[in-house]
């Protein structure tokens, strides 16, 4: 139970620090953080909670990751469904969180896209699915390539939680403009809940498309560098 509620509380974490810094803090006027400070925000989210509870879980947040490390052989099966629970129910908490605190604000009129994940006409940028696709799968894919290599026994010890923290922060200054950075499904499913539009009917993408790429960064792992 230490490890589901590590899970939760790390999921929470970042979904509430880095979507509620695109929420918040992005557009501000004049002071707006940006696609840099929300890219950073994401990054800090992981890297804090990778040191606060990465020693109890083992600091995944993410079911694609969760998934990517079965695949990569360094996480068991048996323990995917409550991994996978606790890091969904723990990114819905969070997103009704910012939805109470966003409704407090004057004039409030609707939550708008609420940091949520899209492509063609809710993409950012008006990218494809097929661009959504490949550039969550690709990004996903090199996430737990830096993972799976960051924590493997020969790497520097104590460094880990510093490498994948600014890994997201990369993989999120690459994809913002493209479907908003995803890379995790429950980040994903949290945010579509809450928002006005579609958002909901193209949650599938941001299922298959990291899942699928973190289970070939975990097979790349596996054959190439786990025995380096």
């Amino acid at each position: 139970m230490k490890k589901l509620f590590a899970e939760f509380f790390g999921t929470f974490w970042l979904v509430f620090g880095g979507c509620g810094s695109a929420i918040f803090a992005a557009g501000i006027p004049e002071l707006g953080i940006g696609f840099v400070g929300v890219a950073l925000a994401f990054g800090l989210t992981v890297l804090t909670m990778a040191y606060g509870v990465g020693h109890i879980s083992g600091a995944h947040f993410n079911p694609a990751v969760s998934i990517g490390l079965w695949a990569g052989g360094k996480f068991e099966a048996k323990n995917l469904p409550g991994y996978i629970l606790a890091q969904v129910i723990g990114a819905i908490v969070a997103a009704g969180v910012l939805y109470l605190i966003v409704s407090g604000k004057s004039g409030f009129d609707g939550v708008g896209g609420f940091a949520a994940n899209g492509y063609g006409e809710l993409s950012p940028d008006g990218y494809s699915m097929v661009s959504a696709l490949i550039a969550e799968f690709v990004l996903t894919a090199f996430f737990l390539l830096v993972i799976l290599g960051s924590t493997y026994p020969k790497a520097p010890k104590g460094f880990a939680g510093i490498a994948i923290g600014l890994a997201l922060v990369l993989i999120h200054l690459i994809s913002i403009p493209i479907t908003n950075t995803s890379v995790n499904p429950a980040r994903s499913l949290s945010q579509a809940i809450y928002a006005d539009g579609a958002y909901l009917s193209q949650v599938w993408l941001f299922w298959v498309a990291p899942i699928a790429g973190a289970i070939a960064g975990g097979l790349i792992h596996k054959s190439f560098f786990s025995k380096a």
